[in-house]
């Protein structure tokens, strides 16, 4: 028996404003269709930003999938692998992708599978509820989440196939 992939889906933002709310609001729609379908592999997490004690919590998975609003010029949404990364970022408040898998790395001596989903968001003032643009990019990342995760076990294969050259 082949074992099942540990993922864990990571939305981090702030839904307070506007746009910078989709990781966790898609995070929220992915966590009730996993309990409809009672997938057991899978867990969610979510936070307004990503701190330093996230290396702790992404060494007990095979794949990490952190998912974060985007000012980029992307299209809807786009995937990137995470590279393990000692670059600070301007205050400690706050950690990217790849300096909580540099940590994991250096503490644990473990670098799960790491991917960023970067939604495109369009509006980041202080107000509650999505854009209708970013509704809409919401919309498809959902559609392409829920399709990697029907098949955990051609999870990183669909992904690997989605990354940009």
């Amino acid at each position: 028996m082949v074992k099942k992939l540990d993922i864990l889906l990571y939305g981090y933002g702030n839904p307070g404003r506007k746009d910078d709310g989709l990781g966790p609001i898609l995070v929220d729609l992915v966590e009730k269709w996993i309990i409809k379908n009672e997938i057991k592999n899978i867990s969610i997490d979510s936070n307004y930003q990503l701190n330093i004690e996230d290396s702790y919590t992404i060494r007990d998975y095979d794949i990490v999938i952190f998912i974060d609003a985007s000012i980029e010029e992307i299209d809807d949404f786009i995937i990137t692998r995470v590279e393990p990364s000692d670059k600070v970022n301007y205050t400690m408040h706050s950690a990217s992708p790849s300096f909580v898998l540099n940590l994991c790395n250096k503490i644990y001596n473990y670098t799960p599978e790491t991917y960023l989903l970067h939604i495109k968001g369009y509006e980041f003032q202080l107000q509650e509820g999505l854009s209708e643009n970013a509704q809409r990019n919401l919309e498809s990342a959902y559609e392409f989440i829920k399709s990697l995760l029907v098949k955990p076990d051609q999870l990183v294969v669909n992904l690997s196939a989605r990354l940009p050259e």
